[in-house]
C-alpha cells in the first residue's frame, strides 16, 4: 500500500491558510469546491509563485472554477478577499440599508451581493449606529421607514442578475406561486347549455319522445378550448441567470392543475435546440431542472438563434403548435447568425403561433435601443415585446397574454428603427 506524498507548502504558511479561507468563501457563494481543489490550489501557487497578481488570479481560477458562469463570482470574491480596501467598504455598505449617503451612488454589479454575503457569512454586519460614536453636539436624524417597500415588493422589482443567494431562493418561492392564466378559446364543437344557440338535432330528438310535438327547445354553446403554451428559452452565457428563473416559473406553470393550458411544452436553445418538456413534468423542481440541464449540453455556451428556430420549425412546429398555441420566446436577441435567415425563421414562427411574445431582459435598461442586428431582424415578427428580468415583469406577462392587442414596447422600438 503506497503512502501519500507529503504536501509541499509555500514558504509563508499564512498564504496556505488564506487560500483555504478563500476557498470556503467560494463554497458559500455556490462553487462546488472540495478539499482536493484546495490542495491543488496550494500546490499550484507553490509552483507558479506569488510575485504577479494576474498569474495568481489565473492560477486559483484554474483550480476553483469549473463552469463559465462561476467566473463572475470568482472574480468578485478575488477582488474583495485579496485586499482591495475601497471595494471592501462598498461591499460592507451593500449589506446595510440602501440609504443615500451610506454607500456609493452606483448599482451593484452582477454577483457582487452574492460575493459579499459569502465572504461575510457568519460575521456580524455593523449597523449604522455602530460604525462610529456620535458626538454629543451632532444632531440625530430619525428616518421614518414606515412607507418604504417591503421585502417582497423589493424582490418583485429586483433584477434577477443582481439577486444574492438568499434573494434568489426567496424569488424562486415567489415564482412557484405565480399563475399564468389564459382565457379559453371557442371551438366549433358545442355542449348542452340552458341558454345559447338552438340545437336543432337535440330539439327534434326531444320532440320524437313526445309524439313529434315540440314542447321545449334545446340549446348549445361552443365548447371551451384551451391552447398550448410553448416556451423557447435561451440558455446561452448572457442569459444564464434569467433562464434559470424563467425555467422555475415554467415548471410551476406546467405542474399546476387547472392552470388554463392544454399542454405546456418547453425548449431550450443555445447552439442547438433541446426539448425539456418531459423533464418539466417531474414534481420536484430541483430534480426537473437538473435533468433538463444534463440534457441541454449547450448550457452557458454560444447563441445560434436562427439555427435553433429553424430546427424547431422543421421538427416540432406541427407537433406542438396545433390548436392555436401561444409562444413565449425568452432571449436577448444577441445572435451572430445571418440576420436574413433569422428574420425568415421568426416570420415562420409567428405565422404558426396564435401569439408570439418575446421577453427580453435587456429591456430593463431605460436607454435600450434596437441596435443589434439580431434584435432588428426579430422585432418586426413578434406580437408583443416585453421585459423579462424580474418577478414583476413575469407578473405583467399574465395581463399581456390575456390582451390580444398588447404589443408591449414593440411599437415604440419599431418607430426608433424607422427613424
Amino acid at each position: 500500500m503506497s503512502e501519500a506524498s507529503p504536501l509541499t507548502l509555500p514558504d509563508d504558511p499564512k498564504l496556505a491558510g488564506n487560500i483555504t479561507h478563500f476557498a470556503r468563501a467560494l463554497r458559500r457563494a455556490g462553487l462546488p469546491i472540495g478539499p482536493g481543489s484546495v490542495i491543488d490550489a496550494i500546490n499550484a501557487v507553490t509552483a507558479a509563485g506569488f510575485s504577479n497578481r494576474q498569474d495568481f488570479f489565473w492560477t486559483l481560477h484554474a483550480c476553483f472554477v469549473t463552469r463559465p458562469e462561476q467566473t463572475r463570482v470568482f472574480a468578485q470574491l478575488f477582488r474583495l478577499y485579496w485586499r482591495d480596501p475601497r471595494y471592501l467598504e462598498h461591499m460592507m455598505a451593500a449589506m446595510l440599508p440602501a440609504i443615500r449617503g451610506v454607500q456609493e451612488d452606483r448599482p451593484a454589479q452582477p454577483a457582487e451581493k452574492r460575493a459579499a454575503e459569502a465572504l461575510l457569512d457568519g460575521a456580524e454586519v455593523p449597523r449604522p449606529d455602530q460604525t462610529a460614536e456620535t458626538p454629543r453636539e451632532e444632531t440625530m436624524i430619525e428616518v421614518d421607514a414606515s412607507l418604504t417597500m417591503s421585502r417582497n415588493e423589493r424582490l418583485r422589482s429586483l433584477d434577477f442578475e443582481q439577486m444574492s443567494l438568499s434573494e434568489t431562493a426567496a424569488a424562486k418561492r415567489m415564482l412557484a406561486r405565480l399563475r399564468l392564466p389564459i382565457k379559453p378559446l371557442p371551438s366549433r364543437r358545442g355542449i348542452h347549455a340552458h341558454i345559447g344557440r338552438i340545437d336543432p338535432r337535440r330539439s327534434m330528438r326531444l320532440a320524437l319522445r313526445r309524439g313529434g310535438e315540440i314542447h321545449e327547445l334545446a340549446f348549445r354553446k361552443p365548447r371551451p378550448r384551451y391552447p398550448n403554451l410553448v416556451v423557447l428559452c435561451d440558455i446561452s452565457g448572457s442569459m444564464s441567470q434569467y433562464s434559470r428563473m424563467v425555467l422555475h416559473f415554467l415548471h410551476a406553470v406546467s405542474n399546476r392543475q387547472r392552470g388554463g393550458w392544454a399542454q405546456v411544452h418547453g425548449f431550450t436553445f443555445g447552439t442547438r435546440l433541446t426539448n425539456i418538456t418531459r423533464h418539466l413534468k417531474t414534481r420536484d423542481v430541483d430534480a426537473a431542472l437538473a435533468a433538463a440541464g444534463s440534457e441541454a449540453r449547450d448550457w452557458e455556451g454560444g447563441t445560434r438563434i436562427g439555427a435553433s428556430l429553424a430546427a424547431f420549425n422543421r421538427d416540432w412546429s406541427r407537433r406542438v403548435m396545433g390548436q392555436g398555441a401561444v409562444v413565449l420566446l425568452i432571449t436577448d436577441g444577441l445572435d451572430r447568425d445571418a440576420p436574413a435567415e433569422l428574420s425568415r425563421q421568426m416570420k415562420r414562427l409567428q405565422l404558426s403561433a396564435r401569439r408570439l411574445i418575446w421577453l427580453n431582459p435587456l429591456l430593463r435598461w431605460d436607454g435600450f435601443a434596437p441596435k443589434a442586428q439580431g434584435i432588428r431582424a426579430m422585432l418586426p415578427h413578434v406580437d408583443s415585446f416585453r421585459a423579462g428580468h424580474s418577478i414583476a415583469s413575469l407578473e405583467a406577462l399574465a395581463d399581456a397574454i390575456s390582451r390580444p392587442d398588447d404589443q408591449g414596447e414593440k411599437t415604440r422600438l419599431l418607430a426608433r428603427m424607422a427613424g
